[in-house]
């Protein structure tokens, strides 16, 4: 599983918080790790410098292999709570996706990508 950061001018911590992201990420998508082929977070700052409440967003992309692209966002007031909002939203989202696109006899389903 490949996973990159990218962050916009306004969010500091440069090589130290996308160590700490892409830790994070795989950590918490481990359970993941043969369905998804990549994931991609976006962080960035809503009000661009100014302070301000929930202001610090995080867009995460997962993309499991022969499927859609599944996709959670999340706000916080400090990067590393956006951070694990999105993570948490996005575990849920690609355990119903996974779940749905098998049958209780972990045969593949009709609802399969094509």
């Amino acid at each position: 599983m490949q996973i990159q950061v990218h962050t916009n001018d306004n969010i500091q911590g440069g090589e130290s918080l996308i160590r700490w992201a892409q830790d994070e990420a795989a950590a918490k998508l481990a359970r993941f790790r043969e369905h998804v082929t990549r994931v991609e977070l976006f962080l960035s700052d809503v009000d661009a410098g100014k302070s301000g409440v929930d202001d610090k967003r995080c867009v995460i992309e997962a993309r499991p292999a022969g499927r859609q692209p599944v996709a959670a966002t999340a706000e916080a007031a400090k990067v590393a709570d956006a951070v694990a909002a999105a993570l948490d939203k996005l575990v849920r989202s690609l355990g119903d996706d996974i779940t749905r696109a098998k049958d209780r006899q972990g045969r593949e389903s009709i609802r399969t990508a094509e």
